[in-house]
């Protein structure tokens, strides 16, 4: 209630509760912890997604319990999470207030429902046992994707990567604000459902055709060329546009490395993250795409890089993949040509 934008009409101490009062009050958005007495956080999560359509935020530990249930929100229709303080009960509750109120006004412009929009070709299913992934190794990416993505990412990532083929003649990087701790969960997670690898970037991986690495939480992520071929760098330097890791980072290191070789991507999320890096990438030659109003959860992101000209192409979240694809072997086809 520091912000003047948010009133706390309720609270309730387990889900039976908190269903009842959802009811009563209709809320635009609902804190949820996921370890609770008696009805479970998943349980309640459900209910309130498909029986009342409310936006749920879930503010969770970072144990291994926490982060895995919190992955399942998403898939049940979470739009947003917050990582609690080790000790909730202190005043280190202080440490979450900022990227609280910021993700509950996110969830009050947030549509949930557009969380379960069908999806784009998915990967055939892995068969029981570890599977070695496609990946191009054997030579840098000449081509990257880079895609800037907040509320609603988790849900429309887990849609639009499946349909990314395992040939993909591309690098693929990608920031999803997410707090630190889940987005190691997050990309292994995807990684069993594309097929192309996708793991959470450490310091100085090879930026590899067919290959997908995920920012992690509290880390800028940028792209450099080395004599030796591109590879990320990581960095803790101060929040930009209020994240880190921050698509304007990345999109920014991207135009700057890769020029008329780059992608840029802007997909759901609130705020205007991305749009200025998305405007860097355009002006050295490089593609744009952002993600379309309808199929976003929230349009802040994707309607500020529009706005501002700096998007090439407006597409649905089903054919986001296809023209992804068609970007990279386009340009693929062109260097050839050049070469020839």
């Amino acid at each position: 209630e520091k912000d003047p934008d948010i009133e706390v009409v309720a609270t309730a101490v387990d889900g039976r509760f908190a269903l009842a009062k959802a009811e009563k009050h209709r809320p635009d958005v609902i804190t949820l912890d996921m370890d609770m007495p008696g009805m479970d956080g998943l349980t309640t999560l459900r209910h309130l997604v498909t029986d009342f359509g409310i936006p749920v935020v879930i503010v969770s530990s970072l144990t291994d319990k926490g982060v895995e249930l919190t992955m399942k929100a998403f898939e049940l229709g979470a739009v947003e999470a917050v990582a609690k303080p080790r000790d909730a009960i202190s005043i280190n509750i202080r440490e979450i207030a900022e990227e609280l109120i910021r993700k509950v006004l996110a969830a009050s412009l947030s549509s949930p429902s557009k969380l379960f929009l069908e999806p784009g070709p998915s990967a055939p299913e892995e068969p029981e046992g570890p599977v070695a992934k496609k990946e191009l190794t054997g030579r840098f990416a000449d081509f990257v994707t880079v895609i800037g993505v907040s509320t609603g990412g988790p849900n429309a990532l887990t849609q639009m990567l499946p349909g990314l083929p395992a040939d993909l003649p591309a690098g693929v990087l990608v920031v999803q604000h997410m707090p630190p701790g889940f987005t190691g969960v997050f990309a292994a997670r995807l990684n069993k459902i594309c097929s192309l690898k996708v793991s959470e970037a450490k310091d100085g991986d090879p930026v590899l055709p067919g290959r997908v690495l995920v920012a992690p939480g509290d880390a800028h992520m940028k792209v450099k060329k080395t004599p030796f071929g591109s590879i990320v760098v990581l960095n803790s330097r101060p929040p930009v546009n209020g994240h880190r890791p921050s698509a304007d980072v990345l999109f920014g290191s991207a135009a700057l490395e890769y020029g008329p070789n780059a992608l840029g991507v802007i997909m759901t999320g609130m705020g205007d993250d991305g749009a200025e890096g998305m405007g860097e990438i355009k002006k050295a030659g490089g593609r744009t795409i952002a993600q379309d109003e309808k199929s976003s959860v929230v349009f802040g992101m994707p309607k500020a890089a529009i706005k501002r000209g700096y998007a090439d192409r407006v597409l649905p979240l089903d054919e986001m993949a296809a023209a992804i694809t068609e970007e990279a072997r386009r340009n693929c086809c062109d260097r050839a040509a050049e070469a020839s």
